[in-house]
C-alpha cells in the first residue's frame, strides 16, 4: 500500500483552494477532493454576473491564490488558472462517503468505492448543501427554489425572495435589475433590519426600493404557500399576494450528521452550531481540521486566510499568527495587564455570559466589530437620555445603574458576566439610566449591528440576552422585593412567543393559568356581551395579563388578542404559583390589579342591558383607533369633531413653534363617529422611521418622543418607511416678520406656515436650504407641552397615551 498523503482536503471552495495551494507551494503531498466537476461549487452557484465582495477591507489577504472584488466569472477564472499554475493535485467528481481512522492514518472512502489515505484531513466543505427550508404549509410546492443561477431567465413573474441576508438581497437585486424583464420582486425579512447583510448590499437594496424596483417587507414571515399565491404574516396581520416563484435564501446549517460521523463534536445541540475547534482549527478528533464556512467564518477573505494558515500549522509553523492579529492587538492595547490576543479573547469569552458559546474563531470575528475598554472606579460608561443602542458586557469588575435621576446614590449593581444597555438594543430608546463603574472594570461594547448578528448566528447568545432582559423586565414590573434568585424557576420555563395581529393569547371561556407579559407590541382585551365582543382595555408593552385565572381559578373571563404583531413572554402558571406562595407581597400586588379588572367585568355585566348601544359605540371607536395605528403608538393626537370649529389654530401653533413648518395636517386622516385621527406622529413603540436612517438622526427622547436631530441628510427613508404618512420632506422657510408687524402693518404671511409662494418670493437667493425630514416631536423642550393642544380654543385637541384612553373603565367613571 502506498504511503498516506500528508494532507487530504475535502471541498474546493475558497478555504479548500487556499489550503491546497499552500500545501503545493510547501511541497507537501496532498489531494484536493471536490464532489462536482468544477472548482469552488458555492461560488460557481452564485447567480450569473454577481459582484463578489472582498470584505472585511481592513483584513490583509494571506493566500497563494489571488482574490479581489469582482464579477463571479472573473473570480472563478482566476482561481482555475492559479490552481493549475500552483500544481495543486485536484480530483473532481470525488464525493466523500465516510472518514475513518486516526491521526496519521485516516481513510477517506469515496462514493465510487475508492479509498484515499492521509495523515491529516482538512474539512472545507461549507454549509450551502444544507439550506434552511421554508416551514409553512405548501413548503414542498415545485415553484419554491433555494438557488438562483441566472436572474435573466425570469420574465413577467411575481417573485418573492425570502431571506434578508446577502444572498437574498443579491438575488432580489439581480431579478429586478432589468426593467425589460418586468418582474415584480418582493424581498421578505423576518426582522426589522437587515442585520446580517453587508452594508453595501443593504444600501443597494434600499436604493432599488426607492426607485420602485423592489418591494421590501420587513417584520414579515411566510405562513402559507399556494400555487400562484403566498400569504405573509405582517405587523398588521395576514396579507395574501400573487406569487409565481419563491426563492428561499434563509441561510444554511452545517452538515452535522456527516461531520459527527467523522468523530467531530459540536459546540452545542443547536442546529446552526459549529464544530469545536482549537485556535489552530483542529477538531475534537485530532488530525481532522475544519476551516471556512463550516468553522463559522463565511466571508471569502477569512476562509482563504484560514486555508493558508491551517496548512502552516500542520507543517509545524505553530508560531504563525492569524492575519487579523495586528487589528486585535491594537484593540486590546489599552487594557490593563499583559495578555496575548488569544488570552484576551478567552478572558472575554469565558467571563461574559452571552459570549460563552462562541468558538475561538467566532470570538476573533466578533471582536473585529466590538470594542473592549477599561473603566476606572466611578467612571461613567453611559449617561441617562443619551442616544445609544449598543450593549455592554462586563468582563471584570462591576457597574452601578443609577435608577433615580434625582438621587444618584440610589443604584442597582450589575456583576461580572452580565450585560447592561440591552434596553437600547431591544427598544431603540435613549439610555434609561446612567451607568458608572463600581470598581475598576473591563467591558466590551457591542454595537447594535454586531449584537443582532451575534443573536442570529449564535442561538445560545440570543437565549442569554433574552433571559437577562426578561429577568430585568419582570423584576421592574412586579417589584415586591423580588430578587434575581427568586425568578430562577420561572425563568427556567418561560417562552417568548410571536403573536400575529388579531390572534389571541387568551380566549374567553378556555382553561389556562399561564401569565403573559407583553414584550413588544400591544394587546386589546375583549369580553363577549350579547354575542358581540366588547372592547374592555388596551395593554401596551410592559403590561401583563392572565393573573385572574391563576389566582382566582376558573376559566378565562376575557379574550386578549394582539392589536399589532407582538411578542409576549409566557410564564408557566405552575412556576408562577410557586413564586406567589413564597412572596406574599407579589400576591398582594397581583390581587390589587385583579380587583380593578374584576370591577370592569362587573360593570359591563351590570350595564350591558341599560346602555348596550353606548358600549357598542365605544367598542367600535376603540377598534377603529387600533386599526389606525394606535396599537403601536405611545402618544397620539386626537380631535373631537363635536368640539372642533376648524380654526386651524393647532396647525398654526405647530408651525410657529417649529421654524414655520407645521408637523400636523388637521383635515387629513380618518374619522369615526366624532373622533378624528389627524396626520400627526404616533411616536410608535418601535418606530418604523428609525429602521433605515443612514446618519442615525432619529432618536427617542426622555419622555418617549421620537424626534429628528440636525444631522438629517434629507434622504427620505423615514418618510417612505412610515406607514402612517406623518413625515414630510421640506426646507425651512424664510424668517417671517414678527406677529406684531403683521397685526399692525400687515407685514408677512401671518400666523402659521407661510405659503410656498411667499417663501419663494422672500427666500435669500444666495442661500440654498436643503430639504429635511419634518415630523412631530411633541414640542420637546418647549414649556407647557404640545403647542397644538395649548392653542385649541375649545379643547377639541388632546394628546393621550393609548392605555389611558382605550379602556371601558372611562365609561364607568363617566357613569358615576
Amino acid at each position: 500500500m502506498s504511503q498516506p498523503l500528508r494532507i487530504a482536503i475535502v471541498g474546493s471552495g475558497p478555504a479548500g483552494l487556499s489550503a491546497a495551494s499552500r500545501a503545493a507551494k510547501l511541497g507537501l503531498s496532498h489531494i484536493l477532493l471536490e464532489k462536482t466537476d468544477h472548482l469552488s461549487d458555492t461560488i460557481y452557484k452564485y447567480q450569473k454576473g454577481k459582484h463578489v465582495m472582498a470584505t472585511p477591507s481592513q483584513l490583509v489577504l494571506r493566500s497563494d491564490v489571488d482574490f479581489a472584488a469582482g464579477k463571479r466569472e472573473s473570480v472563478l477564472d482566476t482561481w482555475d488558472l492559479q490552481t493549475a499554475a500552483n500544481n495543486v493535485n485536484v480530483r473532481k467528481n470525488a464525493e466523500i462517503k465516510a472518514i475513518t481512522g486516526k491521526k496519521g492514518d485516516f481513510k477517506l472512502e469515496l462514493t465510487n468505492g475508492d479509498i484515499v489515505t492521509a495523515e491529516n484531513v482538512i474539512l472545507a466543505i461549507g454549509t450551502q448543501g444544507n439550506p434552511n427550508m421554508l416551514r409553512c404549509p405548501g413548503f414542498d410546492l415545485p415553484h419554491i427554489q433555494y438557488q438562483l443561477d441566472d436572474p435573466g431567465e425570469y420574465i413577467d413573474e411575481h417573485i418573492s425572495v425570502v431571506g434578508g441576508g446577502d444572498a437574498g438581497i443579491e438575488n432580489a437585486l439581480g431579478l429586478a435589475a432589468d426593467p425589460e424583464q418586468r418582474n415584480i420582486v418582493t424581498i421578505v425579512n423576518r426582522g426589522p433590519e437587515f442585520s446580517t447583510a453587508k452594508d453595501a448590499n443593504v444600501k443597494a437594496l434600499f436604493a432599488a426600493r426607492d426607485a420602485g424596483r423592489i418591494i421590501v417587507r420587513a417584520n414579515t414571515t411566510p405562513t402559507m404557500v399556494e400555487p400562484g399565491f403566498i400569504t405573509f404574516d405582517t405587523a398588521d396581520g395576514e396579507v395574501r399576494v400573487k406569487c409565481d416563484r419563491i426563492i428561499a435564501r434563509m441561510g444554511s446549517a452545517p452538515p452535522r450528521k456527516f461531520v459527527e460521523s467523522c468523530g467531530v463534536e459540536f459546540t452545542s445541540d443547536d442546529r446552526v452550531s459549529y464544530p469545536k475547534l482549537t485556535p489552530t482549527f483542529e477538531t475534537t478528533n485530532p488530525g481532522i481540521f475544519v476551516i471556512g464556512a463550516l468553522a463559522g467564518y463565511p466571508l471569502i477573505k477569512h476562509c482563504m486566510n484560514q486555508g493558508h494558515d491551517v496548512v502552516e500549522f500542520i507543517n509545524g509553523n505553530t508560531d504563525l499568527k492569524p492575519a487579523d492579529e495586528p487589528i486585535l492587538e491594537a484593540k486590546f492595547k489599552g487594557l490593563p495587564g499583559k495578555r496575548s490576543v488569544d488570552e484576551w479573547l478567552e478572558f472575554l469569552r469565558s467571563n461574559i455570559v452571552i459570549l460563552n458559546d462562541l468558538s475561538p474563531l467566532q470570538m476573533r470575528e466578533f471582536m473585529l466589530d466590538s470594542e473592549a475598554r477599561a473603566y476606572r472606579k466611578g467612571e461613567t460608561i453611559f449617561v441617562r437620555n443619551d442616544p445609544g443602542s449598543s450593549l455592554f458586557g462586563i468582563a471584570s469588575g462591576s457597574v452601578l445603574v443609577q435608577v433615580d435621576p434625582v438621587d444618584p446614590s440610589k443604584t442597582v449593581p450589575i456583576e461580572t458576566g452580565l450585560i447592561v444597555g440591552e434596553v437600547g438594543l431591544i427598544s431603540g430608546r435613549r439610555r434609561g439610566a446612567t451607568v458608572v463603574a463600581a470598581e475598576d472594570s473591563i467591558c466590551v461594547e457591542v454595537s447594535r449591528s454586531a449584537a443582532l448578528k451575534l443573536q442570529s448566528s449564535v442561538p445560545a447568545a440570543k437565549r442569554a440576552i433574552e433571559r437577562i432582559s426578561t429577568e430585568r423586565q419582570l423584576l421592574q414590573m412586579f417589584g415586591s422585593g423580588l430578587k434575581s434568585e427568586d425568578l430562577k424557576e420561572v425563568l427556567d420555563s418561560y417562552e417568548i412567543l410571536t403573536v400575529s395581529a388579531g390572534k389571541p393569547i387568551i380566549s374567553e371561556g378556555e382553561e389556562g393559568d399561564d401569565i403573559y407579559v407583553i414584550r413588544q407590541g400591544s394587546m386589546v382585551v375583549e369580553k363577549a356581551v350579547g354575542g358581540k365582543p366588547v372592547f374592555l382595555n388596551y395593554l401596551p408593552a410592559g403590561s401583563y395579563v392572565g393573573e385572574m385565572a391563576l389566582i382566582g381559578g376558573g376559566l378565562r373571563t376575557a379574550t386578549v388578542r394582539a392589536a399589532i404583531k407582538s411578542e409576549v413572554i409566557k410564564l408557566q402558571g405552575a412556576a408562577f404559583r410557586t413564586l406567589l406562595a413564597a412572596k406574599p407581597q407579589l400576591l398582594d400586588k397581583l390581587q390589587k390589579d385583579m380587583a380593578s379588572r374584576q370591577d370592569i367585568n362587573a360593570f359591563i355585566e351590570a350595564k350591558k342591558d341599560s346602555f348596550s348601544g353606548v358600549v357598542d359605540m365605544y367598542s367600535n371607536v376603540a377598534n377603529f383607533l387600533v386599526e389606525n395605528g394606535i396599537g403601536e403608538a405611545t402618544d397620539v393626537l386626537l380631535i373631537d369633531e363635536n368640539l372642533c370649529v376648524g380654526c386651524d389654530n393647532c396647525e398654526k401653533a405647530c408651525a410657529d413653534s417649529h421654524d414655520g413648518l407645521s408637523r400636523l395636517d388637521r383635515e387629513a386622516g380618518r374619522t369615526y363617529a366624532h373622533l378624528h385621527v389627524p396626520t400627526s406622529c404616533r411616536h410608535c413603540e418601535h418606530p418604523h422611521c428609525m429602521a433605515d436612517c443612514p446618519p442615525n438622526a432619529i432618536h427617542r427622547g426622555p419622555d418617549g418622543e421620537v424626534f429628528i436631530d440636525d444631522t438629517c441628510i434629507g434622504c427620505g427613508n423615514c418618510q417612505r418607511n412610515c406607514p402612517y404618512k406623518v413625515i414630510r420632506m421640506d426646507s425651512v422657510p424664510p424668517k417671517k416678520p414678527s406677529l406684531l408687524s403683521w397685526l399692525l402693518f400687515g407685514k408677512g404671511p401671518g400666523p402659521g406656515e407661510p405659503s410656498k409662494a411667499w417663501s419663494y418670493a422672500n427666500k435669500d437667493p444666495a442661500e440654498e436650504k436643503a430639504k429635511k425630514a419634518i415630523k412631530c416631536d411633541m414640542c420637546s423642550g418647549l414649556e407647557g407641552g404640545p403647542a397644538c393642544v395649548r392653542a385649541c380654543p375649545t379643547g377639541a385637541a388632546i394628546r393621550v397615551a393609548p392605555e389611558q384612553f382605550l379602556s371601558v373603565a372611562r365609561l364607568e367613571r363617566e357613569d358615576r
